[in-house]
This record gives structure tokens, C-alpha cells and sequence, in this order.
């Protein structure tokens, strides 16, 4: 299970991306990047948070801890925004924080090294959670410590928005892998399935709280859906179409 905290400040909201994350500190003293389960998405982008960082750390990827932040909403009585304190209203018990990497830059692989090794990884990741929100204009991707950290994976696993539909997608390619912020840096991709095998899947599956699955409609109980998530993992990596096309998409890719 992941380490629980409980919010002791609200410091700042992060307006960079749409669910307007918190910088709060916390009784363990650390400083966390928190997403709350009253914004937009709800709690399946949290989910996605815990999968594809578990994946990540499967393949040897670099992802800042993340933890079960247990949130008062009178922690933000002193900030002025009314979509904070409504966020905050919308958001008590628990909610997902990222370790906050003080100082950290914008990666930019124009810029910062890139171990073409690494990036196939990240590259591959991003295609098998279908991850669609690491592109030149969103990378998601910080250098901290003199290496790159992944952060932000809400917008993968996008299928359990719709779970009526998952099955089809199991073999559905990333979509506007063109895009993707690696494509032209990262050495040809291989499949890396068999580092996320059952065992990897279910540990990640148990990494999430059971109040973050109750409830999801069509489901008996948190087991039920994390039944329903390790059927989609097991036929993803049966599938090859995903992977035959990221890897056309990038031999294609012109070259700077």
C-alpha cells in the first residue's frame, strides 16, 4: 500500500494542467504535488496516477513517490481562488500527493542528455497505457538531479472511462504518437511486456486504495475492478497491433 500523510498547509494550486493540482505540505514534513478526487476526471485519474508510475518503476523509470494525502478542506480557508475552496469542498479524505522535486526544470530533450535506451522505455510505457499526454507541448517530464523524472500519467488508461468499451481497446494504438515528445530521440522500441508480468499487475492493482474503486458503476467491489483492470493489462500484452504500429509510426519519423 502507499505511505499516508495527512495535508497540514495548502500552499499554492499549480495551474499548469486542467484538474488544478495543490502544492501542500504534510505532517511528515515532506512537500506533495496533490490531485484531488472532486476534480474533474474523479478518482480514475488517480487510479491511472498509481498504475502507470508502478509500471514505470517495473521498468526502471524514474517517478516521484506518491502517497495517500489525507485532506481537510479548512487547510485552504486562506486562499482566496473560490475554485480552490470549492476543489477543496469537493475533495475531503483522501487524494493522491506526487513528491515534490524542488527546483526541478521542464525536461527538454533538445536541450538536456537523452539516453535513446531511456527514452524507448518511456516511449513504450506511454504506448501501453495509452498514455496520450507526452508531447512537445505537454511533456510531462522534469530534470531533477541531474536525470529526467516522469510525472503527470492521468490521461493514461483512458479506457476506464468507459468500461462497457474497455475490451476494444486493448489493442487500439496511441493515438497522435507522432506527437510524442520522444519519438525521434528514443532507439527502436521492443517490447518490454514481459517486465510487466501478472505479478508486476497485481502488485500495482494492490497499490490502490479500495475507496478509489468502490462504487464504479457495473462492479460488485474494489476486487471486481481490479479484476477488470488485470484482464485489460493480460490482453494488452497479448496484443501486437499497438506495438507493430508505434514502431511504424516511429521508423517513419522524420529525422532532424
Amino acid at each position: 500500500m502507499l505511505r499516508e500523510v495527512t495535508a497540514t498547509r495548502y500552499v499554492a494550486p499549480l495551474r499548469e494542467g486542467g484538474s488544478l493540482p495543490g502544492l501542500c505540505e504534510a505532517d511528515d514534513l515532506g512537500t506533495y504535488v496533490v490531485k484531488f478526487h472532486g476534480a474533474g476526471q474523479g478518482r480514475r485519474v488517480l487510479v491511472a496516477e498509481i498504475l502507470a508510475s508502478a509500471f514505470a518503476r517495473a521498468l526502471e523509470l524514474e517517478v516521484p513517490e506518491l502517497v495517500v494525502a489525507h485532506v481537510n478542506p479548512v487547510i485552504g480557508r486562506g486562499e482566496p481562488d473560490e475554485e480552490v475552496q470549492d476543489l477543496l469542498l469537493r475533495s475531503p479524505g483522501a487524494n493522491l500527493g506526487m513528491d515534490f522535486l524542488p527546483g526541478a526544470l521542464s525536461f527538454d530533450p533538445a536541450v538536456d542528455p537523452v539516453d535513446p535506451g531511456w527514452a524507448a522505455k518511456v516511449l513504450w510505457l506511454d504506448a501501453f497505457t495509452l498514455n496520450v499526454d507526452r508531447s512537445w507541448r505537454n511533456p510531462n517530464s522534469l530534470w531533477w538531479g541531474g536525470r529526467p523524472w516522469l510525472i503527470d500519467h492521468g490521461a493514461a488508461l483512458y479506457f476506464h472511462h468507459d468500461w462497457g468499451r474497455a475490451a476494444a481497446s486493448t489493442d487500439r494504438p496511441l493515438r497522435h504518437a507522432e506527437d510524442h515528445l520522444l519519438l525521434t530521440a528514443a532507439a527502436p522500441v521492443t517490447d518490454l511486456s514481459a517486465a510487466l508480468g501478472d505479478d508486476v499487475v497485481v502488485q500495482a492493482l494492490a497499490q490502490v486504495p479500495d475507496f478509489w474503486l468502490d462504487g464504479e458503476p457495473g462492479f460488485e467491489d474494489a476486487d471486481a475492478v481490479r479484476a477488470a483492470y488485470r484482464d485489460w493489462f493480460t490482453a494488452r500484452r497479448a496484443a501486437t497491433g499497438w506495438f507493430a504500429e508505434l514502431a511504424r509510426v516511429q521508423q517513419e519519423a522524420p529525422r532532424g
